[in-house]
């Protein structure tokens, strides 16, 4: 008898999430071609680990021919939609498959049943949302894996059997090629500009954000922001094809603040002051989080522990991450702030605000942080967009431009009053100024540089909720 034909994938793209795909195909007998538009040396060395030879910066000839030998395409989730390996696959007719998809194929496989996936999608909050799942599960008795669009591939853990839960942030980079990628439980947190050096247009952003919902099944719930009117009209499509929704946030959400509570459909959940930090972002993404718990039927809508399960939440860094004190002057590092959207976000947490903002710009509106000018006392502009930041706020407050993150912390320092929030807020990418290390670099840097500043400067470990000067 012939055994069954072997099948080739074009794994293009071979960082963490690429490699994870190509290990796992390998492992499960699919001929394996690797391609990149770099071949520096961790690149090249991953494909060595794995055992596969690298092609490196590939022509778009040779890419159609890579593409014409295979049977499935992987793109990584930082090739762009409208690169030349996904052009050509879809000419070609070659089914593009991302890790997210293929992990939840083959965990419907599993022997004895696949285990619940809880998602998580939105243009800011997701990281933090997701490790906050992650947490209150954990904390429930449900040993659950943050995964995704975190620092661990959904494929890295797919074959661990101590896991019982998923918990998958949903980039729309790893939901634009899904197929059939489906959540028991997911929520969409916000839609605001960004990523439009990857989507083609906006539309393209909503459309793989929406793919959450898209395949769901009979019991699967869908959460919405109700203050969000993209995310809503969404959700209201889904609940027009008879699927169970829940909304959160606002005066009228199902999960909701509702004065000093947190509160469901089944009345409070846990008191506000056991939140950790409780600016109106934080309140917003915790109501988002029990809505995602709660409503998988993992966590009980009685759990007696939902407020010390709370309480012991740390933050992920880089997002309005306490730095320390000096001078009476609070410093906040929120490097992952790579969005206007993002770093409005911020700002309305706190009253005179020093603002530190810039790199290089993703062809957004970044014009738009001067909308909130009457809580900045000044803007320090970082590289490449400080241009446009000094004529988006030019009459409104002071600016200065710095040469370095040096340089910022100085300008910063000398313009702050005590009382004054100093806020790493960049609303742009960070590759100008830090090329390898993203907006991690960033923010460590900033963060040593301001503990550098004095022998008063303290980290915070659990900041207040009232932090700076409130809004």
């Amino acid at each position: 008898m012939n055994s069954a034909p072997r099948r080739t994938a074009l794994v293009h793209g071979l960082a963490v999430s690429g490699a994870a795909v190509a290990r796992q195909l390998v492992a499960r007998g699919w001929d394996v071609v690797v391609s990149d538009d770099r071949g520096d040396d961790a690149t090249l060395a991953r494909a060595a680990a794995l055992g596969l030879e690298l092609v490196v910066a590939p022509d778009a000839a040779a890419v159609r021919r890579l593409v014409a030998s295979a049977d499935m395409v992987c793109p990584a989730p930082g090739v762009p939609e409208s690169h030349v390996v996904c052009a050509s696959a879809l000419s070609a007719g070659v089914p593009l498959r991302t890790e997210i998809d293929l992990a939840y194929e083959w965990e419907q496989e599993r022997p004895g049943g696949p285990r619940p996936m809880l998602g998580i999608t939105g243009t800011d909050g997701k990281t933090t949302t997701t490790m906050l799942v992650a947490h209150l599960l954990t904390c429930a008795g449900v040993n659950a894996a943050a995964v995704g669009n975190t620092e661990t591939p959904v494929l890295d853990v797919i074959d661990d059997a101590s896991v019982d839960a998923f918990v998958v942030e949903c980039s729309s980079f790893r939901l634009h090629w899904s197929e059939q990628f489906r959540c028991e439980s997911s929520v969409w947190l916000n839609l605001a500009p960004d990523h439009q050096n990857w989507h083609v247009s906006m539309e393209s952003y909503e459309s793989a954000k929406a793919r959450m919902w898209a395949y769901q099944h009979e019991g699967d719930v869908a959460i919405g922001n109700v203050d969000d009117r993209t995310v809503m009209r969404n959700l209201r499509r889904v609940e027009a094809s008879g699927h169970l929704v829940r909304t959160f946030g606002g005066a009228s959400g199902d999960y909701r603040r509702d004065g000093d509570w947190l509160v469901g459909p089944t009345g409070r959940l846990a008191p506000i002051s056991a939140l950790p930090r409780s600016l109106p972002h934080d309140v917003t993404n915790t109501a988002a989080a029990l809505a995602v718990c709660l409503e998988s039927g993992l966590v009980a809508t009685d759990e007696p522990g939902l407020a010390d399960a709370l309480s012991t939440f740390r933050h992920p860094p880089h997002r309005i991450e306490p730095v320390g004190e000096v001078d009476g002057v609070r410093w906040f590092n929120d490097s992952k702030a790579t969005s206007p959207h993002a770093s409005l976000t911020a700002i309305r947490g706190f009253r005179d605000v020093v603002l530190l903002a810039g790199g290089r710009n993703k062809g957004l509106d970044i014009a738009s942080l001067a909308t909130e000018s009457d809580r900045i006392r000044a803007v320090v502009c970082l590289g490449e967009a400080a241009p446009e930041l000094v004529a988006a706020f030019e009459g409104r407050c002071p600016t200065m431009v710095a040469s370095s993150m040096e340089d910022a912390v100085g300008m910063a320092r000398s313009v702050a009053r005590p009382g004054d929030v100093v806020l790493l807020s960049p609303a742009c990418a960070s590759f100008d100024w830090y090329p390898t290390g993203g907006y991690p670099a960033r923010g460590e840097h900033f963060t040593r540089l301001v503990r550098s500043l004095g022998s008063d400067t303290t980290s915070g470990s659990r900041p207040s909720s009232q932090q700076g000067t409130p809004a």
